[in-house]
C-alpha cells in the first residue's frame, strides 16, 4: 500500500451517501489505507439510497465492505462511534487527512463548536488542532445563516468546505457522472491522482 499514512473517511446522515461510497472505492483503488467512521444516521441513509445494509458491529461492517470493494488485508478499518481507543481519537496517532462525505449540517455545527460527543466529531477536532487537512462535503439546501456562519468559522480554522455541487461541463450522462465530479474534486485536494473527470482545458473536457 502507498505511503503518506491512512486517510480518515466519515459518513454522516446527509443525503448523498453515493458520494461517500464512491470516494471509499476510489481511495481503496488508489492503494490508500482508510479508517472509516459511520454514524447511525448514515446507516439509515445507506439503506434508503444505496440499498446497502451494514451490520451494526464495526468488525462485521468492515468485513462486509472489504469483501464488497475487494480491499487488501489491513487496508480498511471501520471504527465504532464510541470507540475512543481508535487512532483517530488522539493527536499522537490520528491521520493527518480526514474527509467527512457526506457531512450533515449538524455534524458541521458540532465541529465548529468543538463538541466531541462521538468519534467522528472527535476525529475532526483532532485534525484541526493538529493542523491537518479536514475536508467537509455538506449536502444541504437551502443554507441558513447559521449553516453559513459555521462554514465560515471552520474555513477560518483551516477546514476546506467542498459542497456536493457537481458541475456539468464534462457532460455527465448519468448519476454516476455527477457523483464522480464531486469525488474527483475531493481526490484532487487530497493530492491523489484521478481519472474520473478530465481537467478543465484538457483535450477531452468537451470544450474544444
Amino acid at each position: 500500500m502507498s505511503g503518506g499514512g491512512p486517510i480518515t473517511l466519515a459518513w454522516t446522515g446527509a443525503s448523498g451517501i453515493q458520494y461517500g461510497l464512491r470516494l471509499l472505492e476510489c481511495l481503496l483503488r488508489a492503494d490508500q489505507r482508510v479508517y472509516l467512521l459511520i454514524s447511525d444516521a448514515a446507516r439509515v441513509v445507506l439503506k434508503m439510497e444505496a440499498d446497502l445494509s451494514l451490520p451494526a458491529r464495526a468488525a462485521d461492517a468492515e468485513r462486509a465492505l472489504r469483501e464488497r470493494l475487494q480491499a487488501q488485508p489491513g487496508q480498511l478499518r471501520v471504527f465504532g462511534r464510541a470507540e475512543w481507543t481508535a487512532p483517530v481519537a488522539s493527536g499522537s496517532g490520528a491521520p493527518r487527512r480526514m474527509v467527512i462525505c457526506p457531512c450533515t449540517t449538524g455534524t458541521l455545527s458540532a465541529i465548529a463548536a468543538g463538541i466531541s460527543d462521538n468519534l467522528i466529531e472527535r476525529a475532526a477536532d483532532v485534525v484541526l488542532k493538529e493542523r491537518g487537512q479536514l475536508i467537509l462535503v455538506p449536502r444541504e439546501t437551502p443554507l441558513s445563516e447559521l449553516h453559513l456562519e459555521n462554514m465560515l468559522r471552520l474555513a477560518r480554522m483551516g477546514a476546506l468546505i467542498l459542497p456536493a455541487n457537481p458541475g456539468f461541463y464534462h457532460r455527465p450522462v448519468d448519476i454516476g457522472g455527477l457523483v464522480d465530479f464531486v469525488v474527483a474534486r475531493v481526490l484532487d485536494h487530497l493530492g491523489l491522482p484521478q481519472t474520473l473527470i478530465p481537467r478543465w482545458g484538457s483535450a477531452d473536457d468537451g470544450t474544444t
